[in-house]
């Protein structure tokens, strides 16, 4: 595959330029493929080739050249033209199809990868090993190889992981893949297994890297005594700190402990496991522990139900809210052969812990009721919505002991960049190409656009201009303009029901009125809310407008339509969340970005939606169509800059 030469293009996005010395050669005219015959066109820069031209960009003679070309044209894979006094031309039939086509390009030294036009599988293959740095809106996109994503990357064997890799960059890379492969050991150093006396131990591959890793690392109240120049007994209450420092060193720790199993609890999933469901649960029984993740509607809460049937212990699930926990129970309910005795509930609402027991971060972290957590012998923690677990709150729920914790989440990344903890406090992630389930139909893939709308008035920019920090930010999210676009995207969507996001209480009121639809907040009463939100699920009503409590731990399976007005900043993980409410087994669905042009709102739904695009939906963006340019004369904006 070419190596193009790494400049910068637009957007701060690299372009490949010519270079012949990096050409790849084409050993004899039948080896010589379609995609070569392209690279060539882009390099002379023509939308044209001719065979000599050919066999500069190839270490073929221009007989040779003129054959691949002519057996190209035979097959009626390019086209031909034979031009007076001057060697025939050859051209593609379609020019998209030199311009729009994929491209991928590794730069070993660097650890990244460039791709242009990837397909859906492409970026969906790459996701399992990579991360999402940079797009353009011209297809374009950046990938970077790091440490932790080869640690945890969900393959089997090393193996696996290089077959992905190769399949994807059409190529063996010896040096990326020999780094790959001393990432992928390096994670296999060090692991925690339990002493046939019940104490934990740390085990290391060999005696340096215990003497001049691990003991060196880690403080004397972590490590409290070695047992050979490989092994040291561990402080069973500092196996988290034990864990996160070993990591930052580089260094994963596998967690082989061989924990108490808890009581025993009879469990019967009654609804049969998806094939991916089927294979997450053996790969959690076969590990021990993990992180499902999958995209909304993948079934992370049927396949978990699956787990509490193989674990066969009492269970306690954490979640971030009581209306989860509500949903928790009732799902228990419908899915299970549990009754209401065996189910409690623990949280500001309801306090009772039962053999399967749903609580709230909040509550299950304070002191004055962990101590009744740490009682009961728990088999299985669940942790859903598990990239809560890095903060303060929730970070005290992983003290609790359990032989198994599992847990769940759609979008793993936070912008603190703290989202190592969740594998390190919790397990290895478990999952599915999100691409197969798109293909499967398991789960609809969501149509994404983002939409850039100009000003209501000149008025309204030149406040933006004069604003600071947060004012400004929230003066580009509040444009009154948006309000005629949200009308048109409901008009242009009839029959779709719809939820209408917002950042700020002002605008949802605004909009509400406008729209003459309810207007759910955190202020909202929890009745009233379920009230709405059951009338929404049963079609009694086809919009709402939510603000940030909709983004998680509410049940909203059959929303068609996300309209998000304004957002956090530039948060992957909210963007995420909120196009989760359109991904539906069957249907079309929609989620429109809207984003004040020529504000730095535009780069925040941009960040927003990383997450999506790295898993491979396709993310477009276009300007607004109900709203016009404001006419009026030159504004203050208009000399700083915004469009």
């Amino acid at each position: 595959m070419t190596q193009g030469v790494y400049s910068s293009g637009r957007y701060g996005l690299p372009v490949t330029t010519e270079d012949d010395s990096d050409d790849a050669p084409v050993a004899d005219s039948d080896a010589v493929t379609v995609g070569d015959v392209y690279d060539a066109i882009d390099a002379v820069g023509k939308p044209h080739l001719t065979p000599p031209e050919l066999a500069r960009k190839t270490d073929l003679s221009a007989d040779a050249a003129r054959e691949a070309l002519e057996r190209l044209a035979e097959d009626e894979e390019i086209e031909r033209q034979d031009v007076t006094e001057v060697e025939a031309v050859f051209y593609p039939p379609d020019l998209d199809a030199v311009t729009d086509r994929e491209r991928v390009i590794v730069f070993p030294d660097r650890h990244e990868v460039v791709v242009e036009h990837a397909d859906q599988f492409t970026r969906a293959q790459l996701s399992q090993f990579a991360r999402l740095v940079d797009t353009n809106r011209a297809g374009g996109a950046i990938y970077e190889i790091r440490e932790e994503d080869v640690w945890q990357a969900p393959y089997e064997s090393l193996d696996d992981l290089l077959a992905t890799m190769r399949d994807v960059f059409g190529e063996r890379s010896p040096d990326l893949e020999e780094w790959v492969r001393g990432q992928w050991e390096r994670a296999r150093k060090f692991r925690l297994v339990t002493h046939e006396d019940g104490y934990t131990v740390l085990e290391a591959e060999s005696d340096d890297l215990m003497g001049n890793v691990a003991r060196q690392k880690l403080d004397d109240d972590v490590l409290r005594a070695p047992i050979s120049d490989s092994e040291a007994w561990v402080n069973e209450d500092k196996t988290a700190q034990l864990k996160r420092t070993l990591y930052d060193a580089g260094y994963p720790v596998r967690d082989d402990r061989e924990l108490d199993e808890g009581d025993a609890l009879s469990v019967e999933l009654q609804l049969p496991l998806r094939d991916y469901q089927a294979d997450w649960v053996q790969r959690f029984q076969e590990q021990g522990s993990g992180v499902f993740v999958g995209p909304p509607g993948s079934g992370k809460t049927v396949a978990t139900m699956g787990v509490i049937d193989a674990v066969g212990g009492e269970t306690l699930i954490l979640v971030p809210s009581r209306e989860l926990a509500s949903q928790w129970r009732d799902e228990l309910l419908l899915h299970t052969d549990l009754d209401e005795s065996q189910i409690g509930e623990y949280h500001g609402g309801e306090k009772a812990i039962r053999p399967v027991t749903i609580a709230t971060y909040r509550t299950a972290g304070m002191d004055r009721h962990r101590k009744l957590f740490d009682e009961r012998r728990w088999g299985l923690i669940v942790y859903d919505e598990v990239q809560h677990i890095p903060a303060d709150v929730a970070r005290r729920s992983t003290r609790l002991q359990s032989k198994h914790r599992l847990g769940l989440t759609a979008t793993p990344v936070r912008e603190d960049d703290k989202e190592e903890e969740i594998f390190t406090l919790v397990g290895p992630p478990i999952g599915t190409d999100w691409s197969a389930l798109f293909d499967a139909g398991f789960v609809q893939e969501p149509e994404v656009q983002i939409r850039q709308v100009p000003w209501s008035d000149g008025e309204i920019a030149d406040e933006y201009v004069s604003a600071v920090g947060h004012g400004r930010r929230q003066t580009a999210a509040t444009n009154p303009a948006k309000i005629d676009e949200i009308r048109h995207l409901l008009t242009e969507h009839p029959h779709a029901k719809a939820l209408v996001f917002v950042e700020y209480l002002d605008q949802g009121e605004a909009i509400s009125a406008e729209l003459d639809a309810p207007f759910i907040s955190g202020e909202t009463r929890h009745a009233r809310r379920e009230t709405l939100f059951d009338e929404f699920r049963r079609g009694q009503r086809d919009t709402l407008v939510v603000s940030r409590v909709g983004d998680e731990g509410i049940d909203l399976p059959d929303a068609e339509l996300a309209i998000v007005a304004s957002g956090l900043g530039g948060s992957r993980r909210q963007g995420a969340q909120r196009a989760g409410r359109t991904m539906r087994p069957v249907g079309d669905a929609m989620l429109y970005i809207l984003a004040t042009r020529g504000t730095e709102e535009e780069d925040f739904v941009r960040q927003q939606m990383r997450h999506l695009a790295s898993k491979g939906i396709k993310v477009t963006e276009r300007d607004a169509e109900a709203v016009a340019e404001p006419e009026s004369g030159e504004s203050e904006a208009d000399e700083d800059g915004v469009e």
